[in-house]
């Protein structure tokens, strides 16, 4: 399953962030708790040109806490400054406005001795699609600044949104890159809702979802599903099972494969299916090595 999503707005955003990068002092980039590899744009570290960033790990409620600290270790290591957050509640969301502040601590000293006492700092906010930058942008500031929505692509172009009287955030359209080398990489980004639906097979989707769940989180299936064994099922049985339990029949009384499959991506989302990461630090240094 090769999935790939580069529609022609992507390109203009990308053009949009080289334009505007000389604008600002510091720039935070919103990634998946679930998947923070996959969800970190590789073309944003070319764009960056060595300026500071802020890595913002978003919808942590819905990610494995132990496994998301590991991460903040590892993107820590890698000299990034990390917060973690969950944009719906506010959780976290304050002090990535402290640590824009200690991270140009000493550009913010060489402002003041030239006098330029009141320049505000600028961040550009920056990440892939549905990650949730319209919703992170909206409760820093207090009000509905940002559009936002629970699909991919509701920031059509750039804005500037004022945050505190020394503090100012130019928010960007989602923005993916021309081609994932790794397929895993495409497919945990659809399972998390970051590529468009339309162009998704869900029901092939949702049985590679199965796979990984089955050999990782085998007791959120069982327990979501009232399933007693999954041990020896494949994941076309355990989504044919699963649409039994809930009762998506059609004409025959054969299982609705759309429907069941279209349920459990949602139910993932949502994470009505518990906390769930879909990579760790070692894989990815292994992966490297």
């Amino acid at each position: 399953m090769n999935i790939q999503w580069y529609p022609g707005h992507m390109s203009k955003t990308k053009k949009l962030i080289m334009e505007n990068l000389k604008l600002v002092d510091i720039i935070i980039e919103l990634v998946d708790a679930r998947i923070p590899y996959s969800s970190k744009n590789p073309n944003i570290d070319e764009l960056s040109k060595h300026k500071p960033r802020i890595i913002v790990m978003n919808k942590s409620d819905l990610a494995d806490e132990n496994v998301t600290s590991k991460w903040v270790d590892w993107f820590k290591n890698q000299g990034y400054g990390v917060v973690v957050i969950n944009s719906i509640t506010g959780k976290g969301i304050s002090t990535v406005y402290d640590l824009a502040k200690k991270m140009l601590k000493e550009k913010i000293e060489k402002d003041k001795k030239r006098g330029r006492i009141f320049r505000p700092i600028r961040a550009m906010v920056v990440g892939i699609p549905n990650v949730g930058k319209s919703t992170f942008i909206n409760k820093l500031v207090g009000k509905a600044s940002a559009k936002t929505g629970d699909r991919p692509g509701i920031t059509k172009g750039k804005q500037w949104i004022k945050i505190k009287k020394d503090f100012e955030l130019l928010d960007t359209p989602g923005i993916l890159w021309p081609k994932f080398e790794d397929v895993n990489v495409g497919i945990k980004l659809a399972f998390t809702g970051a590529i468009k639906q339309e162009i998704l097979d869900i029901q092939t989707l949702s049985l590679k979802l199965l796979d990984f769940l089955s050999k990782n989180f085998p007791n959120n299936i069982k327990n979501r599903y009232k399933i007693t064994d999954i041990s020896f099922k494949t994941s076309t049985e355990l989504l044919k099972e699963i649409g039994l339990k809930r009762g998506f029949l059609i004409s025959g009384g054969e299982v609705d494969y759309d429907r069941t499959s279209q349920i459990l991506l949602d139910e993932l989302r949502s994470g009505k299916l518990g906390n769930i990461t879909f990579e760790i630090p070692e894989d990815i240094e292994e992966k490297n090595e």
